[in-house]
């Protein structure tokens, strides 16, 4: 009960004197230790929420371990009264953040009927043949509540405890930023008394890096003081988002007018405004377009039917994906003749032994003279008609291989608006 009225008080305070909500970040990840990939959380988190009147007050990056976000969580607690937390609520044994909070607040855990329902949906399953660790996710606090996943498995967690809120939320950028948009927004609002977003809108770009982006506003498209403008870059996809402090027809003709001018000069790089992922708007031309889509994956190793997971029609549009780690081991799984001939030419024979009139076949990775690593994609679009490609795997690990899908997906986009 004290905790109840603590947080009612505190949401009075906030809304009736205006004032910021102070909050710190934590984001957890090994790989930002190591300097695998820059952070980027914070930056859209701090945007998306000054929005709203509230103030950061620190952030910090710490390692996968129980003990140093624990220890991470006793700072950033004594600082603000609202902590978010980043990443580690996964499948993985890397993902420690839900016990590490259950640990730290007292706060037991318990299976929430809905997550679990959600996930027999995304895996159709049933519960008891869900594996443990995927199971595991849909344990949430006892005190507190949590937050849906639009993208992902993994539920945002918040833990009500001693006054104070620390919630914690997926680490893959493409779940954490619907999620803090669509679920954290409306919470902090009604926990809270944060103000309204105001208007924004955001552009989905590919194909095209930040600082060309920023150069083409600069020259041909002027921003308004009163714009507030903020970018996200992964993998090759870069968002910008532009927001007004009010809400109304005015503001939202303003965007919409702003946006057109961005789609006079940048148009062809532009794949959503309406928040969509690329992957949803591949799935929609294919299906408008009535194909059954394939796909033989040698270089991408099965990252693009993954890619797929979950997005309405999918199960419409997906036939077939096969997977396999070369070409010789393709043939046999396809029951492919022998060829030696050079690509696309050999991918060709493994898109017509998986058969169907739409498919996408990733080969080989290889590596020139030069060190540099790349990929042929050879796609097949709609009956005799055909594209390739050589993409660049830049990066390593897990960054090269969404670069490879990244590019993959918008190749086939840009394919299918040709006339």
């Amino acid at each position: 009960m004290r905790l109840l009225v603590a947080l009612a008080i505190a949401a009075t305070m906030y809304a009736a004197e205006g004032s910021e909500l102070d909050y710190s970040i934590v984001v957890t990840g090994e790989e930002l230790l190591r300097g695998s990939y820059p952070d980027a959380h914070v930056a859209f988190i701090t945007r998306t929420l000054q929005a709203l009147g509230c103030h950061c007050v620190g952030a910090s990056i710490v390692d996968d371990k129980i003990a140093d976000l624990k220890d991470a969580l006793r700072t950033a607690t004594q600082k603000a009264p609202l902590v978010i937390v980043t990443g580690g609520l996964g499948p993985t044994v890397n993902d420690v953040t839900r016990e590490a909070l259950a640990e730290f607040t007292g706060v037991e855990l318990r299976e929430q009927p809905e997550v679990l329902a959600e996930l027999e949906r995304r895996f159709n399953v049933p519960r008891d043949q869900l594996r443990p660790n995927i199971r595991r996710q849909a344990m949430t606090p006892m005190r507190g509540t949590y937050l849906k996943a639009s993208f992902g498995t993994a539920a945002g967690l918040v833990f009500e405890w001693e006054g104070k809120v620390i919630i914690a939320l997926p680490g893959p950028p493409r779940e954490l930023q619907p999620m803090v948009r669509d679920e954290l927004t409306p919470y902090l609002q009604k926990r809270f008394g944060v103000r309204s977003p105001g208007s924004s809108i955001t552009l989905r770009f590919v194909g095209i890096g930040q600082s060309l982006i920023d150069q083409t506003m600069s020259r041909s498209v002027p921003l308004p003081p009163d714009v507030v403008v903020g970018s996200q870059f992964e993998a090759g996809r870069v968002d910008f988002t532009f927001m007004l402090p009010g809400k109304g027809p005015e503001e939202e003709a303003r965007l919409k007018e702003l946006a057109a001018k961005l789609h006079d000069h940048l148009g062809e790089y532009i794949y959503a405004d309406d928040g969509s992922s690329l992957e949803e708007q591949v799935v929609r031309m294919l299906l408008a377009r009535g194909a059954e889509l394939k796909l033989v994956e040698i270089g991408t190793g099965g990252r693009l039917a993954a890619s797929l997971a979950g997005l309405p029609g999918t199960t419409r549009l997906l036939k077939g994906a096969y997977v396999a780690p070369s070409e010789q081991a393709m043939r046999r799984l396809l029951k492919a003749v022998e060829t030696t001939g050079e690509k696309p030419e050999s991918l060709k024979v493994l898109a017509e032994a998986a058969g169907g009139e739409w498919t996408i076949v990733t080969g080989e990775l290889t590596t020139d003279d030069a060190g540099a690593r790349s990929c042929s994609v050879l796609f097949r679009l709609g009956g005799d008609r055909w594209g390739s490609m050589r993409v660049p795997a830049q990066g390593s690990g897990d960054i090269s291989h969404t670069n490879l899908v990244t590019q993959t997906w918008d190749r086939l986009r840009r394919l299918m608006l040709q006339p």
